[in-house]
């Protein structure tokens, strides 16, 4: 059975992205946008206020689906920290990998967000990270990870899990899930070879 048939918004939301991505939001006029739609671009006024209430939207929802992720992920407080640790980095690359466009877009294009929108969007993206900083703090405590600087430690793997959508492709040799599992060991286990 074939996908129900796209809104107007969500083929908006969806073009509007590609080109973002492709593009830059900036380089983004409402005149291409309309044109890779097919409309003309006074109609698309009709859907929507301007190009920014589209970034706006990608990146919040994102920005939450982040943290229903990660908090699906770690909600089982019996589990050891590493587990839990290891399911949020798994957990991120998921929701990186299922609108790759999307993930690239609120990774690098929320800069143009304006105020207070910018702000908030910082706020949350600063509350994400403290969660995986505290995972990575509750592990040392308990003798389950190791490093000097937990919150260096965290933003590294955030840092090396958001460059995915650089070069990730829907369809790929690697499903979303074998990356996500080869990912969390290579950073959580590293290449040296222990004794």
């Amino acid at each position: 059975m074939s996908a129900p048939p796209l809104s107007r918004k969500a083929q908006i939301d969806r073009t509007a992205t590609a080109l973002f991505r492709a593009r830059g939001f900036a380089a983004t006029s409402m005149r291409e946008l309309a044109t890779a739609l097919g409309i003309e671009a006074g109609s698309l006024y009709s859907h929507i206020k301007s190009k920014e209430e589209i970034l706006h939207r990608v990146c919040f929802a994102l920005a939450e689906e982040f943290f229903v992720d990660f908090t699906r992920a770690t909600a089982d407080a019996t589990l050891p920290v590493a587990q839990r640790l290891r399911a949020a980095v798994e957990a991120h690359v998921r929701v990186l990998t299922r609108d790759a466009a999307a993930s690239a877009v609120f990774l690098h294009e929320w800069r143009h967000l304006s105020e207070p929108a910018r702000t908030e969007f910082l706020a949350l993206r600063d509350k994400y990270e403290a969660g995986f900083r505290h995972l990575v703090e509750q592990g040392v405590a308990q003798h389950e990870l190791r490093t000097p600087d937990p919150a260096f430690a965290a933003l590294t793997l955030l840092a090396s899990l958001n460059w995915l959508p650089s070069w990730y492709r829907p369809g790929g040799k690697l499903g979303p899930n074998e990356i996500a599992h080869r990912l969390a060991e290579q950073l959580l286990y590293g290449l040296e070879v222990r004794s």
